[in-house]
């Protein structure tokens, strides 16, 4: 991280050591290789890195709280804020439940049709776990109600070598919110990284999937594919999860290398 430096302002005058670090600080975080909800570096770091006092700082970072960039919480710590929004904010650089995401972005989380069954896997699921095709699975089908809305309709099929919770505690697990990963997780399954496949889908009023849904009229849909494996690439879960639209905000960042966590902030140049 550069240190900052004062510069000219835009009337011709100085702007003061604050400005020029609040805007620093604002671009850093627009980058988005800090997500919502992530803790921020301490104050110490912060402002040993921008060559700025603690004072300075924290005066930059008020600013910021104010605006709802940031949040700062008494004895924890400084965290990447978040703008007012009820869909799903995820990028494809980190797989993190969408349970967490939920709870970043202050949304409410519920689960409705939630239907629990063992099924056969098929060809294309047996050939994945590599099982038969008539092997019974977990198989969890679900609408998720993002405050109060319909969102999404998921369905997962867990690999049958997969030990879960006896049925009643899964079935709570799920209708407190929590996700399948997070099941997985708590298991003790080493769950690594996830291929996902997307593609738009379009929904009609007599589409199960719709129905699910209470889509009234054609609309399209996003829907993701996910397999979710282990680091010597063992599937243990797949999943295919339909979002309406406005529900998901899916989205990746791209980093070239060798780019410094902060850009060179305030510098001055030589005429």
């Amino acid at each position: 991280m550069a240190r900052v430096h004062r510069q000219q302002s835009l009337g011709g005058g100085k702007a003061s050591l604050v400005d020029v670090a609040e805007e620093a600080l604002r671009r850093w975080l627009a980058t988005g290789r800090h997500r919502v909800g992530e803790r921020l570096p301490p104050e110490q770091e912060l402002s040993a890195r921008l060559g700025i006092s603690r004072g300075t700082l924290r005066t930059a970072l008020g600013r910021l709280e104010k605006s709802g960039e940031i949040v700062r919480r008494q004895g924890s710590g400084t965290y990447v804020g978040q703008a007012a929004s009820w869909a799903l904010d995820e990028g494809l650089e980190k797989l993190v439940s969408y349970s967490e995401l939920a709870r970043r972005r202050g949304v409410r989380l519920e689960i409705a049709e939630l239907e629990i069954a063992e099924v056969p896997l098929g060809p294309d699921l047996g050939q994945l776990y590599e099982l038969a095709p008539e092997t019974p699975a977990t198989t969890i089908t679900r609408v998720l109600l993002m405050d109060g809305q319909p969102g999404a309709r998921m369905r997962d099929v867990v690999n049958p070598d997969i030990e879960l919770p006896p049925p009643a505690k899964l079935r709570q697990a799920l209708e407190r919110g929590q996700m399948v990963l997070d099941v997985l997780l708590k298991q003790g399954v080493p769950v690594a990284y996830n291929r996902s496949h997307i593609v738009a889908r379009v929904l009609k009023p007599d589409d199960p999937v719709g129905v699910a849904l209470g889509v009234t009229e054609t609309i399209g849909a996003l829907e993701i594919e996910h397999v979710t494996c282990t680091a010597e690439g063992a599937p243990v879960e797949h999943s295919t999860d339909t979002f309406l639209p406005r529900s998901l905000d899916l989205h990746v960042v791209r980093w070239l290398e060798d780019v410094p966590p902060v850009p060179a902030i305030g510098r001055s140049t030589r005429s």
